[in-house]
């Protein structure tokens, strides 16, 4: 049986997650090929076999691992003779962090580009991702996009620790991509895919490395299209 990689899908076949890509980027790091499933916010049954509700969800013959942290944890363990996403205890450690400060980097990017996203999921699942957004937030997506501009101070405070990094080496891994890479890739991936919002431009190091792993793997990063539409 192909290892499968079930992963949100919006509207005109959009795979828009940030952790369903940070996967896609560890099976191609990991040169494991796959077969992708789409699941709709609305599509809670399809993954049921995985006792929980959320995407990526990965299917490797019997084993059958949920969160992109896992995940890449056991695609490492699972296959050691392939590229390591980590290089080693040390390196996990560290992706270990990108992992736990990635929402709170990006959290005022997604509350810029909500409403974009509810534009652009399948019309079946908007309802649920209005009224889960309301829930989470506090606030209608009108709301939030009225302010939406409020958050542009927030967002360049947040990645300027990266912007620094990146001025010394090509990744942030050092002279090669790995899985902390990935794993703030797919949060500005996001944002490419769904908002026509300008979050990182050209002569930014934020651009210039976006637009590397994006050609990563065959230019696996453009096969989904982007801003604009």
């Amino acid at each position: 049986m192909a290892v499968e990689l079930f992963e949100l899908v919006g509207d005109d076949d959009r795979r828009f997650s940030p952790y369903c890509w940070r996967a896609r980027m560890a099976l191609a790091h990991k040169g494991i090929e796959a077969d992708y499933i789409p699941v709709g916010f609305t599509e809670k049954d399809r993954i049921a076999f995985s006792g929980q509700q959320l995407v990526p969800v990965l299917r490797d013959g019997e084993k059958i691992v949920s969160d992109s942290w896992e995940i890449a944890c056991y695609l490492e363990d699972a296959y050691p003779d392939h590229p390591t996403l980590f290089g080693g205890a040390i390196g996990r450690g560290q992706a270990r962090f990108f992992h736990e400060w990635a929402p709170h980097m990006s959290a005022p990017i997604m509350r810029t580009m909500l409403k974009d996203i509810f534009d652009r999921v399948r019309p079946e699942d908007r309802d649920y991702f209005r009224a889960s957004r309301k829930a989470r937030f506090g606030k209608t997506l009108e709301e939030l996009n009225a302010t939406r501009g409020d958050y542009r101070d927030a967002i360049d405070k947040g990645v300027a620790p990266l912007r620094a990094l990146l001025t010394y080496q090509p990744f942030l891994c050092g002279d090669a991509p790995a899985y902390a890479d990935y794993i703030l890739f797919g949060h500005f991936q996001t944002a490419a895919i769904m908002s026509p919002e300008i979050f990182v431009a050209p002569g930014d190091a934020l651009y210039e490395w976006c637009e590397k792993l994006r050609d990563l793997f065959g230019g696996l990063g453009r096969q989904f299209g982007g801003m604009p539409d």
